[in-house]
Order: C-alpha cells, then sequence, then structure tokens
C-alpha cells in the first residue's frame, strides 16, 4: 500500500557505456523577452487569463488550454517566446538567456569528459570545478563560472584558453503540457516496492508524484535529482496515465514496476540537462523496459550522448515533441534519433494543432479529451503532448520494439507518425467526473 512518505530509492550511479562521438545540430531560437509585456492582437483567440496561464510560470497547471489548438503558428510561437522570457525574469538568481533564447542555470558550465591540463587552464582563469559526477563511461564536470562572466562570454574564453575541451550550458527542459509547481499540503505517493517481478519496468523523468487513490496499490518508488522529490500535478497526471488503477480509470501499463526520477524537486526553474542525465543514469541502473520523457528544451551536448549511450544498451526512450505549434524549433529529446518522438491526437484521432513539429515523429497516442489523476483526490480534463507519451512508453514496453508497436497502430488525421497507439487508454473524464 502507498504510504505518506518517499519511497527510499537508491542514488545508484548507473554503468553506461563508454561515450559515443555525436554531433549537435544548431539550431536558432527566437529572441526573448526581459519581462512580461503586453500581449495584445496576436493572442486575441484566447482570454487573458488563458494567455497569462501560458505565460507565466505560477500555476501546476494540467495541460495547455484548449484554446491554445485554435492559436495561428505566429502566436504560439509568441507564446513560446514570452513563456520562456517570464520563467527567467522570475528566477534571475538561478537562471540567464542562453544561446539563442534558451533559459540556462545561471554562473555554470559543464565541462564533458575534460582533462587534467584543460581544467587546469579553466581554474587559472578563475573557473572552479562545483561537481564532477561520474556517469559510467561519461563525466560531467560542472565549472562555476567568475563573478560578473555570463555563461555567453564563458564559452567564448574557455574556447579560445582550451579549445581543445567539449563545454556546454546546462539548459532548462519545460514539462510538455502545464507547469510544475508543488501541490501545497500534498503528500508523496510512495510505496516500498517488493523485489520486481517478471513484469515490466518502466521509468518516468517528470515531477514528483502525489499521493492518489489511483496508485494506491502501484508498485512505485521515487527519486530526487534536484533536490528532494516533491510532488505535482503534472507528475502525478503522468504517472496515473501509466499505473493507475480506480474504479474505470485504468493506466496504460498496470502492474508494471514505477520509478520515477524528479528533476524538478518543485522549482520550475530546475529540469536541467544535467539533472536529467543524472536520471537516466539511474534509470539505467533499473534494466527499464521503457523511459517516459514529458519534457522538452533545446539540444545539449550531454544529454545527448547520455541518449546515445542508453540507446547502445538497448533501453528504449520514449519523449514528447511539446505543445508550442510547428512554428517552434524542434525539441529534445524527442529529436535525437535514437528516441521515439510522440505527438497527440484527440477523441477524433484528429492530430493536435498545436503539437510540435519534428524532424522524425513516430507515433501518436490519446493526448486530449481524455482525464488524468490529480493529487489527492479526483481527475482533470488533461491535454498535451505530455498525456501521450507515457501511453506509448507503456505499450513499447508491452510489445518489446517499435516494430512490434507498429502493428498494432490505427491511422488518424493530420501529422501522426507511423500512427496511433493505445487508442482504447482514453478515459472519458465524463466517465471519471474530472474536472
Amino acid at each position: 500500500m502507498a504510504g505518506a512518505a518517499l519511497a527510499a530509492g537508491t542514488a545508484a550511479r548507473a554503468q553506461l557505456l563508454p561515450s559515443l562521438p555525436v554531433g549537435v545540430p544548431s539550431l536558432p531560437l527566437p529572441g526573448a523577452t526581459r519581462g512580461l509585456p503586453v500581449v495584445g492582437d496576436l493572442l486575441s483567440g484566447i482570454s487573458q487569463s488563458e494567455q497569462q496561464a501560458a505565460i507565466a510560470p505560477s500555476l501546476d497547471r494540467l495541460g495547455v488550454a484548449p484554446a491554445i489548438g485554435g492559436l495561428a503558428e505566429s502566436s504560439l510561437a509568441e507564446l513560446r517566446r514570452l513563456r520562456l522570457g517570464e520563467l527567467v525574469r522570475t528566477n534571475r538568481e538561478t537562471l540567464e538567456m542562453g544561446q539563442g533564447g534558451a533559459p540556462v542555470r545561471r554562473g555554470v558550465l559543464i565541462a564533458i569528459d575534460p582533462d587534467a591540463e584543460d581544467l587546469a587552464r579553466a581554474a587559472r582563469l578563475g573557473y572552479r570545478v562545483e561537481a564532477r559526477e561520474d556517469l559510467g563511461g561519461l563525466t560531467s564536470v560542472t565549472l562555476r563560472l567568475p563573478r560578473g562572466i555570463s555563461v555567453k562570454e564563458g564559452v567564448k574564453q574557455l574556447a579560445k584558453a582550451a579549445p581543445g575541451m567539449t563545454l556546454d550550458a546546462d539548459p532548462i527542459y519545460e514539462p510538455a503540457g502545464g507547469a510544475l509547481l508543488p501541490i501545497a499540503g500534498a503528500v508523496l505517493a510512495g510505496a516500498s516496492p517488493p523485489p520486481v517481478p517478471a513484469g515490466k519496468v518502466i521509468v518516468m523523468i517528470d515531477g514528483g508524484v502525489a499521493a492518489h487513490p489511483s496508485l494506491a496499490r502501484a508498485r512505485l518508488v521515487q527519486q530526487g535529482f534536484a533536490g528532494a522529490a516533491k510532488p505535482t500535478g503534472h507528475g502525478t497526471a503522468v504517472a496515473s496515465l501509466l499505473v493507475g488503477q480506480d474504479g474505470q480509470f485504468r493506466g496504460a501499463a498496470g502492474g508494471a514496476t514505477l520509478y520515477v526520477a524528479d528533476v524538478y524537486g518543485g522549482s520550475p526553474a530546475a529540469g536541467s540537462a544535467s539533472a536529467i542525465v543524472r536520471a537516466l543514469a539511474w534509470a539505467a541502473s533499473k534494466n527499464p523496459d521503457a523511459i517516459s520523457i514529458s519534457l522538452v528544451g533545446p539540444s545539449s551536448i550531454l544529454l545527448q550522448r547520455a541518449v546515445a549511450i542508453l540507446a547502445a544498451r538497448g533501453i528504449r526512450m520514449v519523449a514528447a515533441v511539446g505543445n508550442d505549434g510547428p512554428a517552434a524549433p524542434i525539441q529534445y529529446p524527442a529529436a535525437y534519433p535514437a528516441v521515439t518522438a510522440v505527438t497527440a491526437v484527440d477523441a477524433r484521432d484528429r492530430a493536435l494543432p498545436e503539437a510540435g513539429r519534428a524532424a522524425r515523429l513516430d507515433f501518436a497516442a490519446p493526448g486530449a479529451d481524455m482525464a488524468a489523476a490529480l493529487p489527492g483526490r479526483g481527475y482533470a480534463k488533461v491535454r498535451g503532448t505530455s498525456f501521450a507519451t507515457p501511453l506509448v512508453a507503456a505499450r513499447l514496453a508491452a510489445t518489446g520494439s517499435a516494430q512490434a508497436l507498429e502493428r498494432e497502430v490505427a491511422q488518424g488525421r493530420g501529422k501522426v507518425g507511423r500512427g496511433i497507439v493505445c487508442r482504447t487508454c482514453r478515459t472519458d473524464p465524463k466517465v471519471v467526473g474530472a474536472k
């Protein structure tokens, strides 16, 4: 039975594989705003409250507002620009705007597999090692920048001083549908799982999961990678779509053991590439049948190498393409070739118009006109590619391969990749009284 306390997940450092040489594409992102400007006529298709909810990271929303799907591509792109700008503005102590308008951790750079000589050169310029993590064939060294130097300036300076060192900023990744603030008064779902049976194992990288009747009998363990794990609405909803069981509500992977890697710790300014990579290393140690990632952001050298290492081990990863429309930049980790990219469809099998474009789209699953668990009790209507992703992960874990999964797809309308999976996994909001 689930208790109120966090199930103690071991902070294992998984052995991955030797680093694989992979290139990182350069993606231009729109510029970001310094504050929260007046949105104006561009977003006149949605109410002021919906505009604010889409821009300001102040609520733990479950999915995007249905009205967002009716906006033009230019409006969706503007919402994204404003949202990222507001995220940085409200978290100036920990975030700054990186190259191309992507939020990154303030004052730090990530050196990947650096040698002692390069680190010594950096030290002579005032850079200090803040953390060093051996992720099994992939070494990540966090360098604290000298006071007064921005991340962009630090990259330029170290590129001259230590041209052989592989450097990157530490970008921030968002949930692909909703915000990620902790739920006041909620307790974490937790259970000390028995030895993993012969059944399936799924790892979910997201926010923390709150207690809920649908998760009371779930085999579920959580581990925090940005401080202690904290319950969120987004994480709870995604977990319920995987292993929830409560009356007529059924998750797509009932009976599976679910490991939850919380990369936010209750802060929307967390969710960095370095935290996600630590979570992936932990996930790999669980020998999962699939990893579900409902997060989106820019490409990162560190994240790309970690993904390639897990893929070389045969670990299947599934990620959302995002909800900022076709005009938005291609989102990662879904865009990495080794990751199964997922979009969402509504109850009429139509691709959501706000779903992100993808250089390579694999599958679609229900992501609208459906219910998911609310922290504590009850259900909410959800919308977004975040909620399609766990359904595809569940079916991928069950079938064992994308090729096998392809045999059970249905056709839909719009861009749905190879087809729609898990069409019967949608729980009608009316059936469970979703708000």
